[in-house]
This record gives structure tokens, C-alpha cells and sequence, in this order.
């Protein structure tokens, strides 16, 4: 199954087109695509059964994220080997936890301003919650997990690095679209092997990043008995599991993102992000 954020209205995606879901369940599911996580376990049983055909025309600009207003966001650092070593890093013996704040998540294809010239970015798979989890076993973690999507953890690196270091590190990812996930949820059935998905992206025409899940440090079902040890995972949470190689503030020199740059972002079988940049009075004024 394939979910859709469509012009506000939580959507199905059938073949190239969609199913508007309120419409097509007579009501049962509400328009809003968060409510859709709130009662998963009813809408999947629902959506397995619906046999219908599209009845949307999909307008790329109109697809807005797939979890709009995530109750937590956690992400993870320093998850891939290959990040690792392009960091000087040590490889983690625990997951490196830090949080975006829900208000930076925007869509997959909206324009983003930037707050100074300091911005990274850095593709990610990401995991969507779908029932409360505590305590979650790694062998029962993929139960609770709705869908997966795509997403750039964003950066801006002078506030991370600010001493006593690293002093902001959930502010400098949280800026105003610092957080853009899509095009697609698609449920953990839909891949041949959801534990091993090719992950790219492109800035303005260049190849940055490419990699694979299967390079995790700490797998999606380790980051959900790990999380859920801790505090209780809601549905519609999001985990940023992690960037492999390729960002730009570890490159000589540098490659942060620009106005007027692209950032195309893909993983196969959920879709491809596409992201502009523009200044914000801030960076104009600079």
C-alpha cells in the first residue's frame, strides 16, 4: 500500500493516479492524513480490501508530506560506517539519538529558505510508527512500523558546532523545512526486502550520496527496541535512521546548499523528493 498527502487529503496511490480515502470508505477515515495513524491497524485491514480503481489525477506539486504533524521526531547520527569514516568519527556502540522538532517537517517538493550559507544536507531513510510501542523486542520492532518514506536530515552546520559543542544540535536541524519527507508512505510489503534499499541524491545535477540500508550500523528494528526502552513510540512518529557518505561539510571544500540549488533525493520503490532552495531574509542580509 502506497499513502498519499493529496492536496491536504489523505490519499491512496493506485497505479499513476489516487483514491481519495474519506470518499472511498464512505466516511469510515477522516481526510486528514494524520488521523490515518491514529486508527492504522482499522484503515490497513480497510485498504487491503479496497479493490477500486484511480479516480485523481497526481499533480507532483500538490503532494505535501506524508506525516504533516508527527507527534516526536527522533533521528539518528552516525549510523553508517561510510558517514563514520568521512567524519573521523568513532563507530558508535549505542545509537546516537538527537530529535528535529515536528514544526520543521515539509513536503517533497517545496522550496526551503535558508537561514546562512552553512546548510548541509543529508538523505535518510525514514521510519513511520504505527501503534504505540514500549519495550518493543528487535524480533517483533517491523509490527509496529506503518511505512517507510524518504527524508533529508538538513543541517545548518555553524549553529550544530557552536561551543560548548555541539551546544544546538536539534535546533540547527529544525529550521523551517529542515525536515522534508515523501513523496510516498509505502507499507514494509511492497519491497522484496525492506531491509535493503538503495538510498541517493543529487544536488543540482551532481551525485552526493549513495547508499544502502543494508550498511546500517544499528538496523530499523534495533532503533525501535532501542527507542522504545526509553519512551513510548506513537503512531505517526518519525525515525531519521541515518545518512550514509557524500555530505558536503565533510568535502574539501565544502558543498553546502545554495539559492537556487536542486536537491533530488531518492529511494526506489517509495519515490523521489525534489527540493529548491532560497535565501531567507537572514542569509540576504548576511
Amino acid at each position: 500500500m502506497r499513502l498519499l498527502n493529496y492536496r491536504g487529503r489523505a490519499s491512496l496511490s493506485v497505479g499513476d493516479g489516487a483514491v481519495d480515502i474519506k470518499t472511498a470508505s464512505e466516511g469510515k477515515f477522516p481526510s486528514d492524513i494524520q488521523g490515518i495513524y491514529d486508527d492504522w491497524a482499522n484503515f490497513t485491514r480497510w485498504a487491503q480490501r479496497f479493490d477500486g480503481t484511480a479516480t485523481i489525477e497526481i499533480e507532483e506539486h500538490e503532494i505535501g508530506p506524508p506525516v504533516p504533524r508527527p507527534p516526536q521526531v527522533f533521528a539518528v547520527g552516525m549510523n553508517y560506517r561510510s558517514h563514520v569514516a568521512e567524519g573521523n568519527m568513532e563507530i558508535p556502540t549505542t545509537p546516537m539519538i538527537f530529535t528535529k522538532f515536528p514544526s520543521s517537517v515539509t513536503g517533497p517538493f517545496n522550496e526551503i529558505a535558508l537561514p546562512s550559507s552553512a546548510v548541509d544536507f543529508e538523505a535518510e531513510l525514514v521510519v513511520v510508527i504505527g501503534k504505540r510501542a514500549v519495550h518493543v523486542p528487535e524480533d517483533e520492532a517491523w509490527s509496529y512500523v506503518a511505512g517507510l518514506t524518504i527524508g533529508q536530515d538538513l543541517s545548518e552546520r555553524n549553529w550544530q558546532m557552536t561551543p560548548p559543542a555541539p551546544q544546538q544540535f536539534s535546533l540547527s536541524k529544525s529550521f523551517t523545512g529542515f525536515a522534508p519527507i515523501g513523496p510516498t508512505l509505502v507499507t514494509p510489503d511492497e519491497f522484496e526486502n525492506c531491509t535493503d534499499l538503495n538510498i541517493n541524491c543529487y544536488l543540482s545535477g551532481t551525485k552526493m550520496q549513495d547508499g544502502h540500508t543494508r550498511e546500517l550500523i544499528f538496523p530499523v528494528a534495533t532503533l525501535i527496541s532501542f527507542l522504545s526502552s526509553v519512551l513510548p513510540l506513537l503512531p505517526g512518529d518519525l525515525i531519521f535512521t541515518g545518512t550514509p557518505s557524500g555530505i558536503g561539510w565533510t568535502r574539501t571544500p565544502k558543498r553546502t546548499l545554495q539559492p537556487d540549488d536542486e536537491l533530488v533525493t531518492t529511494i526506489p520503490g517509495i519515490g523521489t523528493m525534489r527540493n529548491r532552495f532560497k535565501p531567507s531574509a537572514a542569509l540576504t542580509n548576511q
